[in-house]
């Protein structure tokens, strides 16, 4: 399925990436904190300071606490990050007296792959000692899945990310709330993630397609709410600067 929908007759005015960007940014409503890393996450997290959340502190892996960015970060080390925040701390006092102690209480979280049980891959793609690719790697993403309250993981939904094993398992999935895809979202019942939303336009049989094991769905489905005006107006504003 393409990631974009269809312009034509009667196609909604917005795209699979805005609406997966726009559910992210909505799940921050009523939260006090989030750390966050660069590209979609980030660009979520802004849109819910700007719409749903004003008080929302970000937290970024550099050590900026209270950062209030006015475009989409670059990188966790670009300057506006520490320019806005509150207050700035070594990655070492970030790790141990921030995310160890559970300070953080949402952390925005991406993968190459993905299981059925939420445990994530940023290491390798193949063979760990011959890879057909090298990922980025672990970072600090290990222990802020186990410092964070809850942990919602952001990702593109296909098969070569939604896979039924595994090539290496960087993080555990144990914390994870939801999954949030260009498809829809997947909550954990019972250790193991099962479709509970689909956004506009996308069928069972899809979601089901672009999954790498035998996906189950929830007796309840939901639908996501389409964008409001005001959500996509926010949005572009966001990436535009």
């Amino acid at each position: 399925m393409s990631s974009e929908p269809d312009r034509g007759l009667g196609a909604p005015d917005y795209t699979s990436g805005e609406l997966q960007t726009i559910v992210a940014a909505r799940s921050l409503t009523g939260k006090r904190s989030c750390f966050i890393g660069v590209g979609r996450p980030s660009t979520a997290a802004l849109l819910a300071r700007m719409v749903h959340n004003p008080e929302l502190v970000l937290v970024y892996e550099s050590g900026t606490i209270g950062a209030k960015p006015y475009h989409v970060p670059l990188s966790i080390g670009d300057g506006e990050l520490a320019q806005t925040a509150d207050f700035v701390v070594s990655v070492p006092e970030m790790f141990n007296y921030w995310i160890g102690p559970g300070q953080v209480q949402v952390a925005f979280l991406g993968a190459a792959q993905v299981d059925r049980h939420a445990n994530l891959n940023s290491t390798v793609i193949g063979d760990y000692e011959h890879p057909k690719t090298r990922l980025p790697g672990a970072g600090g993403a290990p222990e802020i899945a186990t410092g964070c309250e809850e942990v919602v993981v952001i990702a593109p939904h296909g098969r070569r990310t939604f896979v039924a094993e595994l090539d290496f398992r960087t993080t555990r999935g144990d914390r994870t709330t939801i999954v949030i895809t260009d498809l829809g979202v997947l909550e954990p019942v019972d250790g193991e993630l099962t479709l509970a939303t689909l956004h506009p336009g996308v069928t069972v049989e899809q979601v089901r397609e672009a999954t790498g094991w035998e996906l189950k769905v929830a007796g309840n489905l939901r639908v996501s709410e389409a964008p409001t005006a005001a959500e996509l107006a926010a949005l572009r504003e966001l990436v535009s600067r």
